[in-house]
């Protein structure tokens, strides 16, 4: 009898923490965020055109491409492909991409190109994509767009975001946020 009360003043301490206190300062210290909780919106023209930290598909040549989704851009359903390096139709995929890749950005050799813009992340919603994957897109982009590659390429080092505090995580480049200070400079 003795066990019995003792898991049951567990469970319902547990209950307790685990069910209203942790979720009340989880929402709590969201409401302290960007966003409120409900994630950094971005707007052009008082419109909501996407979220910071999700991805979205860019595959049109006047825009910087960014990763490629395995779970086709759906927040709902984010997740990798669990395909590994030998799957045929992994490695299909993936040259897939590369041509694409070399057919829209010619003079850029296929041992240059970042593992980032061929391959999904595990989210499959990935909104960066590395300092490496921008550059090599920035010829392509000024062309289409008619305008000097030093300004485009200043403004993807305007757009890099460096590691938090100098250390964790990688540089990168949002997509989304680029793309629409792309379409600002008409």
């Amino acid at each position: 009898m003795k066990n019995l009360t003792q898991s049951l003043r567990l469970t319902l301490v547990l209950t307790v923490l685990l069910c209203v206190i942790y979720p009340v300062i989880i929402t709590f210290a969201g409401k302290l965020s960007k966003g409120q909780g409900d994630g950094e919106k971005l707007m052009v023209n008082g419109k909501v055109v996407g979220y910071a930290l999700i991805g979205q598909k860019f595959d049109q040549t006047q825009y910087f491409w960014t990763r490629p989704s395995a779970a086709g851009y759906n927040a709902a359903g984010s997740a990798g492909s669990n395909k590994g390096p030998s799957n045929p139709d992994y490695l299909k995929d993936v040259q897939s991409r590369i041509d694409t890749l070399l057919k829209y950005n010619p003079g850029i050799k296929k041992s240059n190109i970042p593992a980032d813009l061929v391959s999904a992340s595990g989210s499959g919603l990935d909104p960066d994509i590395s300092i490496e994957a921008a550059n090599i897109q920035i010829k392509r982009v000024a062309a289409v767009r008619k305008l000097d590659q030093k300004q485009v390429a200043e403004l993807v080092s305007t757009h890099t975001h460096k590691p938090l505090m100098g250390m964790f995580g990688p540089s990168g480049v949002n997509v989304l946020k680029l793309n629409i200070a792309l379409d600002a400079l008409k």
